[in-house]
């Protein structure tokens, strides 16, 4: 796994551009729906929503 940290910036709308190879490395590409939540202080949380629903209906945590 590469995971190659990239520096991104929060826009004044709130929103963030990821570069297409973290994206392309999660198993995302556009149009790609994700769950987004907070992990604690200074961590967001970005899901593939199939995923996300599945855990919920076996008892998982996210």
């Amino acid at each position: 796994m590469i995971r190659e940290p990239a520096q991104v910036t929060i826009d004044a709308s709130g929103q963030v551009q990821i570069p297409l190879g973290i994206l392309a490395e999660a198993g995302l590409d556009a149009g790609s729906a994700v769950l987004a939540y907070s992990d604690g202080d200074g961590r967001i949380v970005l899901r593939r929503l199939t995923d996300a629903m599945d855990d919920l209906l076996h008892g998982e945590e996210l």
